[in-house]
């Protein structure tokens, strides 16, 4: 999982390549809960970089891409969202397994 520092690394992930950006913060209950699967899921989709985004210190980025809701995920190719899983519920491995099977690129 990749943790960018400051808003050129973050926008270098949306440019290019596929991506799916994972809005967390330290205080999120629901985030803590899926945390442990992640690298699970990361081991089922490797042509994509998982990037956690503080969604505390990227406020100005939540905001713009409608994360009002976390855990969040957004999945980016080459600048192109192609699909979010974007709401305030807790997420299951199952239920962040199911979007991402269910893009449009797979």
């Amino acid at each position: 999982m990749i943790r960018p520092t400051s808003l050129e690394e973050l926008a270098s992930y949306v440019e290019k390549g596929k991506s799916i950006f994972f809005f967390t913060a330290d205080w999120c209950g629901d985030c803590t809960f899926i945390k442990p699967v992640m690298p699970e899921i990361e081991a089922e989709y490797p042509e994509f970089r998982f990037i956690e985004v503080d969604r505390d210190q990227f406020i100005d980025v939540a905001a713009e891409w409608t994360i009002f809701g976390i855990p969040s995920f957004v999945v980016t190719e080459d600048g192109k969202e192609l699909g979010r899983l974007v709401n305030k519920n807790r997420k299951t491995k199952q239920e962040i397994l199911s979007f991402l099977k269910d893009l449009p690129s797979r």
